[in-house]
């Protein structure tokens, strides 16, 4: 059974269409990478699986159960749409950490929040998450004493703490200076090895190429080309993907 399986989704902003019937499906432990020019649609895919945008048609469903049907959406309440969410870990571009917390609070926050565990439990993954992405000697610390690798790093593990079924990171090297991007992209390649299943938006191709299962091409808001990484780099079908891949290697 896919842990994840989206069909016919569908975005508009006005009279825009952003996403226009996107379909597809994860298994456990894959690692999709969404790549695509600006405007493509790639973030809002993700705003649409984490419910910070509402698409208008199509379905969602994690593990096999239904948690988003476009036809019910007024009739969903809203706490059901955040008991959804949960579903979902989302990594941003700009950290969005707590300035005011340190790097273990603002790891602990959610889970507190949510009541899942003693305070001593969830202190205890923390701690565990916080040393799985190098930064034990930095639990203390708060984000402004960070570099920007480590506040992503940190972002991270606080994504992870409540445990989501599909892990999805939006650009997460591009706010970084290029010398702390190795760091990130080790880290996201380590849980893959764990087992996560992710859904990385991503500009670093041959970081995509090494790391995914399945690669996703967006253009115009529709799925351009889909396939393993080989298939999509190696010999890509469609002309747009052609044309992206060439100029993305003429910037490098």
């Amino acid at each position: 059974m896919a842990v994840l399986e989206v069909n016919n989704l569908k975005k508009s902003f006005d009279r825009t269409e952003v996403l226009k019937d996107i379909s597809f499906s994860l298994e456990k432990g894959e690692v999709l990478s969404i790549i695509g020019s600006s405007g493509s649609g790639k973030t809002t895919l993700l705003r649409c699986l984490n419910f910070l945008e509402r698409a208008e048609k199509g379905t969602i469903a994690v593990n096999g159960k239904e948690i988003f049907n476009g036809e019910n959406l007024k009739k969903t309440p809203e706490s059901v749409i955040r008991e959804n969410r949960l579903h979902f870990g989302l990594v941003f571009q700009s950290f969005n950490l707590f300035p005011q917390y340190t790097v273990l609070q603002n790891i602990t926050l959610a889970p507190t929040l949510l009541k899942r565990g003693t305070p001593e439990e969830i202190e205890e993954k923390a701690k565990s998450l916080i040393a799985r992405v190098g930064l034990t000697e930095k639990t203390d610390f708060y984000p402004c004493q960070l570099s920007g690798g480590q506040q992503q790093r940190v972002a991270i593990a606080r994504a992870l703490a409540l445990t989501p079924d599909v892990l999805c990171f939006d650009e997460p090297t591009s706010a970084l200076d290029p010398e702390l991007t190795g760091e990130v992209l080790k880290v996201i390649r380590d849980l893959k090895n764990g087992d996560c299943t992710m859904i990385v938006v991503t500009h670093e191709m041959e970081f995509a190429k090494s790391v995914s299962d399945k690669i996703m091409f967006m253009a115009d808001g529709v799925i351009e080309e889909m396939g393993t990484p080989e298939e999509v780099f190696g010999n890509p079908k469609s002309e747009k993907t052609r044309a992206f891949l060439n100029s993305s290697l003429e910037q490098f």
